[in-house]
């Protein structure tokens, strides 16, 4: 590494362990916090939206093109560009707090909906229907069917869809604060602004080490969520067969 690199280098670590980003107003310990209850508003209320829409399309499937399409082009939707369209209509209706955090909470929340049905309506039809039909045999009620057959089964791919929401969200949380939002992208734009290059190196550690962070806690959810037979089923595809394939006999003039 050349000097210069290690100059830099020392610079981020003396940045890190700076008391003054260590405690007070503009710590990391509080842009942190404000990052994430802000992406956790948004991704709960995401849920309380998204979740049942795609439960209920998923297990009925009605009105699933319509519910799909629909996401896709919310998917679709750049980031910033959706922060910066919210932003006159969240300043007409509240001048108070039309800039911050109405316009970024709202963008977060429309990005994290399509992940999060996308994710429930598949994770339903990824089901046998033999399953489901079987369950309808034995007496169950639909709300039965759902909650005892189809979530069971269904919890591995429904929070993945919640893994890509919730990175969709945190980073939306960090260019929310290009219109003066909070957050660890707060350290990424003054940085900027201030062309204190170690400050923005610095916000990006952090705001790439919670999107790490985030993913390998749902990681190990989706694993745990995983049916045991789901699991052994996957281990047995894995495994490498033991059986020598058969070798053809010579064949005869």
């Amino acid at each position: 590494m050349v000097p210069g690199g290690r100059a830099l280098m020392g610079d981020i670590v003396g940045w890190f362990l700076d008391p003054a980003h260590l405690n007070g107003t503009g710590s990391i310990q509080q842009r942190l916090l404000e990052h994430i209850v802000l992406c956790a508003a948004a991704l709960l209320t995401a849920t309380v939206i998204a979740l049942p829409i795609g439960l209920y399309i998923g297990h009925t499937r009605r009105f699933a093109g319509v519910a799909i399409n629909a996401a896709n082009i919310g998917r679709a939707l750049p980031s910033y560009a959706l922060v910066v369209m919210i932003l006159p209509v969240s300043l007409a209706l509240s001048p108070e707090y039309g800039l911050d955090p109405i316009p970024t909470f709202v963008a977060m929340t429309a990005l994290a909906i399509p992940a999060i049905l996308i994710g429930a309506y598949a994770g339903l039809r990824s089901i046998d229907a033999d399953l489901v039909e079987a369950g309808r045999g034995m007496g169950f009620r639909e709300r039965q069917i759902l909650t005892g057959v189809e979530l069971p089964l269904a919890s591995p791919i429904i929070v993945g869809g919640f893994r890509t929401a919730t990175l969709q969200v945190i980073a939306t949380a960090t260019i929310g604060a290009i219109v003066s939002g909070g957050g660890l992208g707060r350290f990424i734009v003054d940085g900027i602004h201030n062309q204190d290059y170690t400050t923005v190196i610095g916000g990006v550690i952090l705001v790439s080490g919670l999107a790490i962070g985030a993913d390998f806690v749902l990681a190990g959810v989706q694993r745990w969520v995983t049916p045991r037979g789901v699991k052994l089923a996957a281990a047995r595809r894995d495994e490498p067969s033991d059986v020598a394939p058969p070798v053809p006999s010579p064949s005869t003039p």
